[in-house]
């Protein structure tokens, strides 16, 4: 597995790394415990070194399981999480309202230390930007919690350029963890110049549009009701059928390279800047060789400009949520 640095921080991690969530939550069935242990592990022995969690999955549970699961592999794996959410009796869900105070966020990472077995969080995440709570504040917090060694790195999830600047001249902001697929480019515009101009890496999530750019899902597939996709704008049947359009053009690139449309978007991605690790999420060890496959994958400039041609005609049907 080929390494990338976060922008201009020390931190390095593998070119691909690893979305938990689904393993313990936002989906159906969820993984088994031990099985999803075992696989955690054959990421590990693949070369995966970069996980993501965060304490509003389950609540709880991803931590723990991704805690239990890395803790033989200290020093040798980068975990990332992330706060934001309201505490309410069963603990943080979204939807419940946002709370990034800084005694909150204080609350928030002594937890995750114990649920993760680790002395320092590597990568602590604004899960969501809180309007009520202005983001130099957030970013003091975590700059406290770096000084005092409970954490390494600052990330932000879904924040706009200008948050973005203003929680970087507070406390550097290593990675910002945003969207971004060959079917969603919106923080092209302004996102992607700022953080290159400020040295920040992004983590692209859901780099497989939830699923629907491995060319595997059809018009007449339907989703669990606590499955994401079931409400998903994107995954109803008329926009899967209109949005056939992108997976045929993935899978024409992927035959003239050997490879599958899931691999061909990941490498869209990894083509597109050195500092940009995507996180696919993955349950069974088929769907992880064939994503970790793409980092052998050469897009030129050719391909780029050839995809970017092809995907300015198609209008991709449904809202992301």
């Amino acid at each position: 597995m080929q390494k990338r640095k976060l922008g201009n921080s020390n931190l390095e991690v593998s070119a691909l790394g690893l979305g938990c969530m689904r393993m313990s939550f936002g989906d159906a069935p969820i993984g088994d415990k031990q099985e999803m242990i075992a696989f955690l592990h054959k990421a590990v022995e693949r070369g995966v070194t970069f996980f993501d969690t965060a304490e509003v999955y389950g609540p709880f549970t991803n931590e723990e399981l991704v805690g239990e699961a890395l803790e033989p592999f200290k020093g040798q794996v980068v975990i990332a999480t992330k706060f934001g959410f309201k505490h309410g009796d069963n603990g943080p869900a979204p939807g419940s309202g946002l709370d990034s105070r800084p005694e909150q966020i204080k609350r928030v990472a002594e937890a995750s230390l114990k649920r993760l077995r680790v002395e320092a969080i590597d990568l602590f995440y604004q899960h969501r930007p809180d309007p009520n709570v202005p983001v130099e504040e957030v970013a003091g917090a975590v700059k406290d919690l770096i000084q005092e060694g409970k954490v390494k790195h600052f990330g932000l999830s879904e924040s706009d350029a200008p948050t973005i600047r203003r929680a970087h001249a507070v406390q550097p902001v290593t990675a910002l963890q945003s969207e971004y697929s060959i079917w969603w480019t919106p923080i092209e515009a302004e996102i992607l110049p700022t953080l290159e101009e400020l040295g920040i890496g992004l983590v692209p999530y859901s780099p497989l549009g939830r699923g629907y750019l491995t060319g595997k899902i059809d018009a007449s597939q339907t989703f669990a009701s606590n499955d994401i996709r079931s409400r998903n704008p994107r995954f109803t049947a008329e926009a899967i059928k209109a949005n056939q359009g992108v997976i045929d053009l993935l899978a024409r690139i992927g035959q003239e390279r050997n490879a599958t449309p899931a691999q061909i978007a990941l490498a869209w991605l990894l083509a597109q800047k050195p500092w940009i690790v995507p996180i696919p999420g993955s349950r069974k060890i088929e769907r992880l060789e064939e994503n970790n496959g793409a980092v052998n994958i050469q897009l030129t400039p050719t391909d780029l400009s050839e995809i970017k041609a092809a995907m300015a005609q198609i209008t991709v049907v449904g809202d992301r949520y």
